[in-house]
């Protein structure tokens, strides 16, 4: 398979609302499964408010949509600033999201979209981009490291409940 290309672009306000919903709903379905429903889709909610209070307008943040060289938008990505870092010392950035798009999916454009967002970072002056992912995405997982990258820490849980 040759190697995909895409191009970012700032998402619509339209495909911003798309993605949130999409996002939340799934943060609160993994949240699920250590909390009450309820409560992981208040959780996947606040954070929003928390890390984008202007939405698609928050600064140091890119809300990017991927187009394929036939203009198909195939995906979709968010990048902003390291959270766990102050943001005036921060030398790395934060992959916060990224979504391929089901009819795109396994074809090389998450690949990609990582790229395209290394790219990004790199111009704004960056030495590393962050993510999490969570364990049991072994699709996701599997991608990262043919893209480089390493596990830098890792955190387990275990139900004890009766």
């Amino acid at each position: 398979m040759d190697a995909q290309k895409v191009t970012l672009r700032k998402m619509t306000p339209s495909e911003y609302d798309v993605a949130t919903e999409r996002r939340e709903a799934e943060t609160a379905r993994e949240l699920g499964r250590f909390m009450p429903q309820e409560l992981a889709r208040e959780r996947a909610r606040q954070g929003t408010a928390q890390f984008l209070p202007d939405g698609l307008e928050t600064a140091g943040h890119h809300l990017v949509a991927a187009e394929n060289g036939s203009g198909q938008v195939v995906g979709n990505a968010w990048i902003g600033p390291d959270p766990r870092q102050a943001s005036d010392t921060t030398s790395s950035a934060w992959l916060y999201d990224i979504n391929v798009f089901a009819p795109f999916q396994r074809r090389g454009y998450g690949s990609a979209i990582l790229a395209a967002a290394e790219e990004l970072v790199a111009r704004e002056g960056k030495t590393s981009l962050n993510l999490n992912v969570f364990g049991d995405n072994e699709a996701a997982i599997a991608m990262y490291q043919r893209n480089g990258y390493d596990v830098s820490s890792m955190y387990l849980s275990k139900s004890v409940q009766r």
